[in-house]
């Protein structure tokens, strides 16, 4: 078997009884070269096609959940450990960047959807954090980043009573 054959984007496909109909369809011709010149253009870059693509541009994936207190950023990172990561926190932005390595040589790799290489995420934060009470912790693979608000991120609520009908209740 040929290793292309198992690259769903390799412009080099088997012919099926299905393709033989669609080769006087002109549309079906434009969209095969589309396609061929897409993948032209992604392969002198040495990247994927967007289906990859898509997927390296976010990584790794990441969670922020939000209540009154923190803010907390939990980021997927397997095959790392926490001497792979660095967390940086500045001008709002908090900064979690890497490198994930190859365990074999490229030369004994015959095909791989692996990811490997420096990452970088920026995100940025729209609330005031204490930045010296910030805490990171990284177990079985997921960072976890938590967050203190500071005292005038903080939600000031206020209970509002509902009135009934334009008329005021008496309690």
């Amino acid at each position: 078997m040929n290793m292309r054959d198992l690259i769903p984007w390799g412009r080099n496909h088997q012919a099926t009884p299905s393709r033989y109909r669609e080769e006087g369809d002109p549309f079906m011709t434009l969209h095969r070269e589309m396609n061929r010149l897409f993948d032209d253009v992604f392969r002198s870059f040495d990247m994927a096609p967007f289906g990859a693509l898509g997927r390296l541009a976010a990584w790794p994936s990441v969670e922020v959940v939000e209540n009154d207190k923190d803010v907390r950023i939990c980021a997927e990172l397997p095959g790392l450990d926490e001497k792979d990561v660095e967390v940086l926190m500045g001008e709002g932005v908090l900064t979690i960047r890497g490198e994930k390595k190859s365990e074999v040589e490229d030369k004994e790799r015959a095909f791989s959807e692996r990811t490997y290489g420096r990452f970088e995420r920026r995100i940025p934060l729209p609330w005031e954090v204490q930045e010296d009470k910030i805490d990171a912790a990284f177990r079985n693979g997921v960072l976890t980043v938590t967050l203190p608000k500071s005292a005038e991120s903080r939600p000031q609520v206020k209970r509002i009573a509902i009135n009934r009908g334009g008329e005021e209740t008496k309690h």
